[in-house]
C-alpha cells in the first residue's frame, strides 16, 4: 500500500520572448516546468495531477526536484482524504526538509487534485474557500520599448498590465506602455534596480500612474525595501524576500505588500496559510506565478480568492498548454471548475519520466518522446489523455 509518483520534465516554447532582470530557463523562449501524477494504492483508478516550477534562483532544478520527491512521498505517507489530511501532508513535507518549494508544490497539487476526485468535490470547495475571483492582470517581460507597447496593446482588454523592469530602458518603456494603455499598470524589477534607479524613477512612475512596484532590490535587502517605502506614496511588493510564511515576520514596517507564489512556498496548502497570514499581519495580498501550465494557474486560482491583487497569467504565455479545463472569462477572472479535483484533462505526449512509491526510488521504468510540435496555437482535434 502507498502513493506511487511519476514525474515528467517539459520545455515548453513561449508564445512572445518573456525576459526579465535575473532571465533564466532559455533566456526567455522556453520555459521548464515539471508535471506529476501521483497515484493511491487505495484508490487505483484515480490519478491526481501536480505541477511545480524549478528556479535556480531558490535553489531547484528538475534534477533536484527528482532527488527530493522519494523523501517527501515517504513523509506524505497514507494521508487521509480531507482537508486536515492535507494540511497535515503540507507539514509532514516541511518537517522532512526545508525549502525546496517547487517539488512540494508538484507533490502537494497533485494531492489536492487526487482527493478532490476520491470524494467527488472540486478542490476550492474541499477547502472551504469562494469561487469569486480578482481578474488577473497580463505581465509582459523586458524588451524593446516599441515591442513591449504593442505587447501591451494586443492585451489592452486586461484590467492591469505587469510590467517587466530592471534594465536602462525602464522609464521609456513605461512611457511607451502608458501611451496605449489607460488601465493600471504594475511594474516588477525583480531585484534589478539601486537605490539610484529607484529614487531617480518614483516621481515618474507616480505621474505615470503606476499602481505598485514590486520587489525593486535584492532579496535580503529590507533596508533599501524600507528606505523606499518611507518616501513611495505607491506599495512596494516583496516577491523573491518573500518565499514562504517564514519570511513574514521580517517584512513587517519594510514593504505594503507580499507576492505569494506555489511554487515559492509548496504548493495550495501553505499558499492559503501564507496568505492567510499575510492578511492578519496587515500586508496588502498579492498571488503570482510563474510561467506555468494550467495545472499550476488552477492550483493557484483555488487560493486567489484570498489575494487582493492577482497575476495568474503562466499558462497564457505558453504557445501550447498541455492541459484543458481551465477557463478564463471575458472579465479575465479565471472560472473554478465544478469537476471534482482542479478539474482538467491532458493532451499531448510526454517527456522523459521517472517513477517512485513511497520512499522508495525506482530505476526509470518509462521514457517517452516529447512529440508534440510546440505551435503559436493549441492543437486542434488533439483527444485528451483521461485523467479523472
Amino acid at each position: 500500500m502507498g502513493l506511487t509518483l511519476r514525474h515528467e520534465v517539459l520545455s515548453l516554447a513561449l508564445r512572445d520572448p518573456f525576459r526579465i532582470a535575473r532571465s533564466d530557463h532559455g533566456e526567455g523562449t522556453r520555459v521548464t516546468t515539471v508535471i506529476v501524477e501521483l497515484r493511491d494504492d487505495r484508490f487505483p483508478d484515480v490519478v491526481g495531477v501536480g505541477e511545480g516550477y524549478p528556479d535556480r534562483y531558490y535553489g531547484e532544478t528538475p534534477e533536484t526536484m527528482a532527488a527530493v520527491f522519494p523523501l517527501l512521498l515517504h513523509a506524505v505517507g497514507d494521508s487521509s482524504m480531507g482537508a486536515a489530511g492535507l494540511a497535515s501532508a503540507g507539514e509532514a513535507m516541511d518537517a522532512a526538509i526545508r525549502w525546496n518549494g517547487a517539488a512540494k508544490c508538484a507533490l502537494d497539487i497533485a494531492l489536492h487534485d487526487l482527493v478532490g476526485k476520491v470524494l467527488d468535490i472540486p478542490v476550492h470547495e474541499l477547502l472551504g474557500l469562494s469561487a469569486e475571483l480578482p481578474p488577473t492582470d497580463f505581465t509582459i517581460g523586458i524588451d524593446e520599448p516599441s515591442v513591449v507597447a504593442e505587447r501591451a496593446q494586443r492585451a489592452g482588454d486586461f484590467p492591469a498590465l505587469k510590467i517587466k523592469c530592471g534594465g536602462p530602458a525602464d522609464l521609456a518603456t513605461l512611457q511607451a506602455v502608458r501611451d496605449v494603455y489607460a488601465g493600471p499598470i504594475r511594474v516588477d524589477a525583480n531585484t534589478g534596480w539601486t537605490r539610484a534607479d529607484a529614487l531617480a524613477l518614483l516621481p515618474e512612475l507616480v505621474d505615470l500612474g503606476v499602481e505598485l512596484i514590486e520587489q525593486p532590490f535584492p532579496a535580503r535587502a529590507y533596508r533599501d525595501l524600507g528606505w523606499l517605502q518611507e518616501r513611495s506614496s505607491l506599495p512596494i511588493v516583496a516577491d523573491e524576500s518573500a518565499v514562504s510564511d517564514e519570511d513574514l515576520e521580517a517584512l513587517v514596517g519594510v514593504v505594503a505588500g507580499v507576492n505569494v507564489k506555489l511554487a515559492k512556498c509548496g504548493g495550495i496548502s501553505p499558499a492559503k496559510a501564507m496568505l492567510t497570514r499575510a492578511r492578519e499581519l496587515g500586508f496588502r495580498t498579492f498571488l503570482g506565478c510563474m510561467e506555468e501550465t494550467s495545472v499550476g494557474i488552477a492550483a493557484s486560482s483555488v487560493v486567489a480568492s484570498l489575494a487582493e491583487w492577482v497575476d495568474l497569467d503562466g499558462n497564457l504565455l505558453l504557445a501550447d498548454d498541455p492541459f484543458t479545463g481551465l477557463t478564463l472569462g471575458d472579465d479575465k477572472r479565471w472560472r473554478l471548475s465544478e469537476r471534482p479535483g482542479l478539474g482538467l484533462a491532458r493532451r499531448g505526449s510526454r517527456t522523459r519520466s521517472r517513477t517512485f512509491r513511497t520512499g522508495v526510488r525506482r530505476t526509470p521504468v518509462l521514457v517517452e518522446k516529447f512529440v508534440d510540435r510546440l505551435v503559436d496555437k493549441p492543437p486542434s482535434g488533439d483527444r485528451p489523455i483521461g485523467i479523472r
